[in-house]
C-alpha cells in the first residue's frame, strides 16, 4: 500500500518539478540576455556622448580662436595706420569701441558665432547678440553655421554662446568664455572653454 501511494504521487511531483525548472531556466535566460543588451546600450550612449563632447570642445575652441583673431586684426589695422601707443589704442577699440571689430556687445549680452559671416560684431556679422534665446547651430555643406535660413541645412543639438567678462582689478585682461550646450536622451551637457586675452605689447 505504501509503495502504491509513492508510485501515484511520483509523476505529479515530476511534473511540478519540471514546471519549476522551466521557470528557473527562463529567468536565467532572460537575465543572460538583458545583461549584455544593457551593457551594449550603455556603450552606445557613452560613445555618442564622447563624440558629442569632442565636437562641442572643437566648436568652443573655434569661438575662442575667432575672438583672438578679431583682437589680432584690430592690432594689425592700427599698426598699419601708425601712430603712438598702437597696442593700447587697438585694445580699447577691441574691448569697448563702437566699430564692427569690437566685442563690446558681448560684454553685456551673450553672443553667438557664425564664422562664415563677415568678420565683426553686429547684425549680419559673425558675432551677434542673442536677443532672446540663442539658436542652435545647423550643419550646411559639412560645416557648422548659425544661420537658420540656409536651405538644405540640418539642425544640430549644439548651441554655442560667447561672453567677454571683465576681470576686476585687471583692466588689460579680458576673459573670453565659449560655451557649447546640447542634450542627449533628455540629459543636458555643457562644454566651456575659457581664455584670457591681453593687449599686444
Amino acid at each position: 500500500m505504501i509503495l502504491n501511494v509513492l508510485h501515484l504521487t511520483s509523476p505529479r511531483a515530476k511534473r511540478a518539478f519540471t514546471l519549476i525548472e522551466t521557470l528557473v531556466a527562463i529567468t536565467i535566460l532572460t537575465l543572460a540576455i538583458v545583461g549584455p543588451l544593457y551593457a551594449a546600450n550603455r556603450a552606445i550612449v557613452a560613445a555618442r556622448t564622447s563624440r558629442d563632447q569632442l565636437t562641442a570642445t572643437y566648436l568652443a575652441q573655434e569661438a575662442i580662436e575667432y575672438v583672438r583673431l578679431m583682437r589680432d586684426d584690430d592690432f594689425l589695422a592700427r599698426h598699419q595706420a601708425g601712430g603712438s601707443d598702437v597696442s593700447a589704442t587697438a585694445w580699447n577699440d577691441f574691448i569697448s569701441g563702437s566699430g564692427a571689430g569690437s566685442i563690446a556687445s558681448c560684454r553685456t549680452q551673450t553672443c553667438t558665432l557664425d564664422p562664415w559671416s563677415p568678420m565683426g560684431t553686429g547684425s549680419g556679422r559673425a558675432l551677434e547678440s542673442c536677443t532672446n534665446a540663442c539658436q542652435p547651430l545647423v550643419l550646411f555643406g559639412g560645416e557648422y553655421h548659425q544661420s537658420q535660413n540656409a536651405s538644405g541645412s540640418t539642425p544640430t543639438p549644439f548651441t554655442r554662446t560667447i561672453r567677454a567678462l571683465d576681470l576686476p582689478g585687471f583692466p588689460n585682461d579680458e576673459r573670453i568664455v565659449a560655451t557649447v550646450s546640447w542634450s542627449y536622451h533628455g540629459t543636458p551637457y555643457t562644454v566651456s572653454v575659457t581664455d584670457h586675452l591681453t593687449p599686444w605689447q
